[in-house]
């Protein structure tokens, strides 16, 4: 990065279906990080368990409670808490409780991740089939496990 990046709420792109501002990605960032924000919907699943070989990621709750699971450990993150989980370590995170939660999400060492977070988009509106997901595993770094202490939370 040779200047600085500024992104305005009103340049920033929304996918609406899925809740996620895109902020920042590794183009943008000479590869040094990626960053969007996320409102999670009481009830709903905000990603299942998975882990990134190559990349940290970073939580700072904005608003409301954030249940995540960490390896095979279920926490809740309150506004204002900040986590790293770092490579390797399977994660699952939703909204605890019966209000949104708001979460600026940062991952360091990543792969660009923006077109991820379209799919997902298409995913959610019901024009992509989540099995496409499986597919992109090693592009985007964002690869599926199975938790027995997600799966019987």
């Amino acid at each position: 990065m040779s200047a600085p990046i500024l992104v305005r709420a009103t340049d920033a792109e929304v996918l609406a279906a899925s809740g996620v501002t895109l902020l920042a990605d590794t183009p943008a960032t000479n590869g040094h990080l990626t960053s969007h924000r996320s409102i999670f919907q009481p009830g709903k699943e905000g990603a299942p368990p998975h882990l990134h070989r190559e990349a940290s990621e970073l939580f700072y709750v904005l608003t409301g409670n954030l249940r995540v699971l960490t390896g095979e450990t279920l926490t809740t993150l309150h506004a204002g808490d900040f986590l790293v989980v770092p490579p390797g370590t399977p994660h699952a995170f939703e909204a605890a409780g019966d209000s949104t939660a708001e979460v600026l999400f940062v991952l360091t060492h990543a792969k660009p991740r923006f077109d991820y977070y379209r799919l997902l988009e298409g995913v959610y509106r019901g024009d992509t089939d989540p099995a496409v997901l499986a597919t992109t595993s090693d592009t985007y770094d964002n690869h599926y496990v199975e938790s027995p202490t997600w799966i019987g939370r």
